[in-house]
């Protein structure tokens, strides 16, 4: 049949088995049409059109992006999905990277008159249904144009948006009538990665679901039908439903994607692709996102900032999607260590998974596994262009909280990652949780928190924060308060019944502290017990601590958290150490560094074994941690400088050591990761810093750094430096009271006798044997 005028192009493009047609912005391999974005195809056309020359990166963001700055990541991702698309492997390269200098096509590209693409891809066998009959046939690949045309002019077509900012919608399961098992949980998991991509569209988040599910008498994993997801979208004021498809059609799949609204049953929008392999379905999806994202109301500048195709941003193997996707379910609705198998199975088949990678880092996070969480965290970040922007934020934003302990750049990271994601709570929840707690903002953690909260009320984790804030700000009624309101939605974690532990023993609740352990003991909560170890020291209990701590550590061991059973040894042997237990506070800090040499762990041994007389070794872990963690805030910050007080004080050069505390200045009041995993290491620069003052017998100094601890209670809790700050107050009054005369001195000898009283009151029960409790009792007597 001779070709019409209109089907004459007077670009078409060979080289290699690949055809380029600019007009129509497709590619096609053998005639077999592969899915690109139209940033990335922009990219592509640039090469071919200047094949076997050197494009240089400059060039190619001008030709791309001619009115917007960009960075070259967004080259580096679209330079990513072409190879993608092309198909290279490690012995077939078609774009080079001139090192240095920019990209060239390794093929000669030469233009050639022929067909619009889009009618040889239609009539092409390789693209057709399996079927004899030529009715269907044509009918086929007429309803997959008509559907790709429509979808076309709707994207561009000036309509009134269907959603607001503010409108919140489900994504329910897809429909899967293939009967091809990887499609399930599969297909809604990179539709959620795609719209998530959106600053615009808010997904009402899994945690939320799932609490809205059990409300409505529904197990928590019950599978998100058409009706059940209604139910859903009403009961959270959400506008919205997203029904995903897929359906064979002959030997292709054809994807469809419906937002009714779920109040009215009004379709708001339909949008249909099709894919002609298993392989090109992840590419369909892309699709279909992006033009549904502009149909309901988003702008295209935002679609084109913030696109990663699928494949980009997870992985190109359903398998390793339909694992990562049925983890983020488990994690959800059972837990970490019930989702831990599932993310480690999806890093074993696509090890290029960044996302899969981040959430093993994050579940073994969660497990107290910091070493094992640093690993995977890293390794995501390593992959970090294997993502789209909101799964960058994370990674960035995990890596700076979980390996670098650079927190100054986590707190930047949070910040921009909210203010491009308004809706998003994670970046929240890290500012309030983590970030501003280590920097001692501690009214801006609370801030944070009520965020969090507002942008998800069924987040457990929201109120933990939140409780855990007005702790340090010893606002113990909000405290409550804020445990009362999770409650109220019947919430429930472990670190509620830490907190409510904590606030007993703030309150002098002794009832209520006996019922919070017996109720660990019975859930096997190694984390109450091992806070039980501190509170006992505090009040001078050491061997009933040590027994305590005994039985948290075996119990965190079986559990499979060797990391956390060396933090509580760690601490023991912190508290040994500064009670002057000098040959038992080495022997637990051996016993924390054979079950993990982390960086707390290393924190707590090396100050264990500096306060009992072993400096070398003391040095020598202080070294370590200073070469393997260069950025992190509470090593520079509060570890080092500590580790290096000590010594000071000991050889008896004080203003040395107060030098050398001086970098913990900006964030003495903050709670570095020793206190928030650990439970010790909290207001420890400025212990040192009032211990130097009064070894230089400046009184006055020593007692306002040492009061400056008993000030903040909420900060301490049960950290051994509590009752031993006390203490060190009545012995800085003594020194001033010898300093002064008369009338002037009495007052002060007074004040020193009431504290001492007080740390006396306080260890009433205490072993008899601690060292620094008969010293105590010696100097009392003679200051009487």
């Amino acid at each position: 049949m001779p070709l019409t005028e209109g089907q004459i192009r007077k670009e078409l493009y060979e080289f290699g088995p690949f055809q380029v047609d600019p007009q129509k912005q497709t590619l096609l391999r053998d005639g077999q049409p592969i899915g690109l974005t139209p940033k990335a195809f922009q990219v592509l056309l640039v090469l071919v059109r200047r094949s076997n020359q050197i494009v240089s990166k400059d060039e190619l963001m001008k030709a791309v992006w001619p009115d917007t700055f960009v960075e070259e990541t967004n080259l580096t991702r679209n330079i990513f999905s072409v190879r993608r698309a092309l198909g290279e492997t490690e012995g077939r390269r078609y774009i080079i990277t001139a090192q240095g200098a920019g990209y060239r096509l390794a093929e000669d590209a030469h233009l050639v008159a022929g067909r619009d693409l889009s009618i040889i891809a239609a009539a092409h066998p390789k693209v057709l249904v399996a079927d004899t009959k030529p009715w269907r046939r044509i009918g086929v690949a007429a309803i997959v144009l008509l559907a790709a045309t429509l979808g076309a002019i709707r994207l561009f077509m000036h309509r009134k948006p269907v959603l607001s900012e503010k409108d919140t919608v489900v994504l329910a399961d897809f429909s899967n009538s293939t009967l091809e098992p990887v499609f399930d949980e599969t297909l809604r998991q990179g539709m959620a990665v795609q719209l998530e991509q959106s600053p615009f569209l808010s997904l009402i988040p899994e945690a939320r679901i799932h609490r809205t599910l059990l409300l409505m008498g529904q197990p928590a994993d019950a599978k998100l039908t058409r009706e059940v997801a209604t139910q859903v979208c009403m009961r959270t004021g959400s506008i919205a439903v997203l029904e995903g498809s897929i359906a064979s059609v002959g030997s292709q799949y054809v994807l469809g994607l419906r937002a009714v609204n779920c109040h009215t049953g009004r379709v708001l929008d339909e949008e249909q692709a099709q894919a002609a392999r298993n392989e090109d379905v992840l590419n369909a999806l892309t699709q279909i996102a992006a033009r549904l994202r502009a149909r309901v109301g988003e702008s295209v500048s935002t679609i084109e900032k913030h696109d990663v195709p699928l494949a980009e941003a997870t992985t190109a193997s359903l398998e390793a999607l339909k694992a990562y996707s049925t983890g983020l379910k488990v994690l959800s609705s059972k837990g970490s260590a019930a989702a831990l198998p599932l993310f480690k199975r999806a890093t074993e088949i696509d090890r290029q998974f960044a996302m899969a990678y981040a959430y093993l880092g994050r579940v073994y996070g969660d497990m107290g596994e910091s070493d094992l969480s640093a690993k995977n965290t890293s390794r995501a970040y390593e992959l970090r262009d294997h993502a789209n922007d909101q799964e960058r934020f994370f990674i960035a934003a995990s890596y700076d909280t979980q390996v670098s302990g650079n927190i100054e750049r986590a707190e930047q990271t949070c910040q921009l990652w909210a203010q491009t994601y308004p809706r998003e709570m994670t970046p929240h929840a890290l500012l309030g949780g983590l970030i501003f707690q280590t920097t001692a903002k501690y009214e801006d953690a609370a801030e944070e928190a009520q965020k969090t909260i507002e942008l998800d009320p069924d987040f457990a984790i929201g109120y933990d924060i939140l409780t855990y804030s007005y702790e340090s700000l010893d606002k113990i009624d909000e405290a409550k308060r804020a445990l009362q309101r999770a409650y109220e939605r019947k919430l429930e974690i472990p670190w509620f019944l830490l907190h409510r532990y904590r606030i007993a023993f703030l309150q002098g609740n002794i009832t209520g502290m006996e019922g919070m352990v017996a109720e660990a003991q019975k859930s096997q909560a190694d984390e109450v017990l091992g806070q039980e170890g501190f509170v006992l020291a505090y009040a001078g209990q050491l061997k009933q601590a040590r027994t305590v701590t005994e039985t948290a550590a075996d119990l965190a061991t079986r559990n499979g958290k060797r990391e956390t059973a060396a933090l509580w040894e760690a601490g023991a042997a912190v508290r040994e150490g500064l009670f002057g237990n000098a040959s038992e506070a080495k022997k637990r800090a051996a016993a924390a560094l054979e079950l993990s040499k982390n960086r707390e762990v290393e924190y707590g041994a090396a100050l264990a074994l500096a306060l009992s007389g072993e400096p070398t070794r003391a040095g020598s872990l202080a070294r370590d941690l200073e070469k393997r963690f260069p950025e992190d805030t509470s090593v520079l910050t509060s570890y080092l400088p500590t580790l290096a007080a000590v010594p000071a004080i000991n050889h008896r050069e004080p203003a040395k050591a107060i030098d050398l505390l001086q970098i913990a200045s900006p964030y003495q009041l903050g709670v570095p990761r020793s206190s928030i995993h650990g439970y010790f290491g909290a207001l420890y620069p400025i212990y040192m810093r009032g211990t130097a003052y009064l070894a230089e017998g400046r009184g006055v100094e020593a007692a306002r750094e040492f009061k400056k601890i008993l000030d903040h209670r909420g900060i301490v809790i049960s950290d051994p430096i509590g009752p031993l700050a006390q203490l060190q107050l009545g012995r800085s009054l003594a020194v001033e009271a010898r300093r002064l005369q008369g009338s002037d001195a009495e007052a002060a000898r007074a004040k020193a006798n009431t504290a001492y009283q007080d740390f006396l009151t306080l260890w009433k029960n205490a072993d008899a044997d601690i060292p620094v409790l008969r010293q105590a009792k010696a100097e009392y007597a003679k200051l009487r």
